[in-house]
């Protein structure tokens, strides 16, 4: 008679750890977006991306799928690091150098499109935090109205009327500066 080791079966994850990973997959390049916007500093942005997604996993279980979706959930929670981070720093983030424009053919072209991020860059630093955060929830973390709802803590329609009005600001500040 032949004697058949056997070890234990691991167990399959929980459906709650797929979707946690389906979450941090779908979103973690948006979310580091989104507060690299804010911090205007790569590695804290790195981080800060980090200790997000860290509280999001020890809290997932009080994720509450009836208050909105899980990004939104998210970016709540990386607003908040990222808030955090800024709190610890005591200072105004200012906006990191532009790139270099590749696409761009000859003089006139990267001169023009150096004016016009000039321009953007001082409309930028003429609006308040909140505006500016609004413009990095939507461009840099490329959140839905409702998203952004979602982690400000308002209406779909006022974050939509918020956002509407924070551009055509920056469209004023950047028609005078140019």
């Amino acid at each position: 008679m032949q004697q058949v080791a056997t070890a234990p079966a691991q167990s399959a994850p929980a459906e709650s750890e797929l979707a946690f990973d389906r979450l941090y997959r779908d979103s973690r390049d948006d979310v580091f977006a989104y507060v690299a916007g804010l911090l205007r500093d790569r590695s804290a942005a790195e981080d800060v991306t980090a200790q997000a997604f860290e509280r999001a996993y020890r809290k997932r279980r009080s994720f509450d799928p009836r208050r909105g979706n899980g990004r939104a959930w998210v970016f709540g929670i990386a607003r908040n690091a990222a808030l955090d981070e800024l709190r610890r720093r005591k200072r105004i983030t200012e906006l990191a150098a532009d790139p270099e424009d590749v696409d761009a053919a000859g003089a006139h072209e990267l001169a023009e499109s150096a004016v016009r991020r000039t321009a953007l860059r001082e409309a930028m630093r003429a609006l308040g935090p909140r505006d500016r955060e609004l413009v990095a929830l939507k461009f840099f973390a490329g959140l839905s109205n409702a998203e952004i709802a979602s982690v400000i803590g308002t209406s779909e329609s006022n974050a939509g009327t918020r956002l509407h009005r924070t551009l055509t600001k920056l469209r004023r500040a950047c028609d005078e500066t140019a």
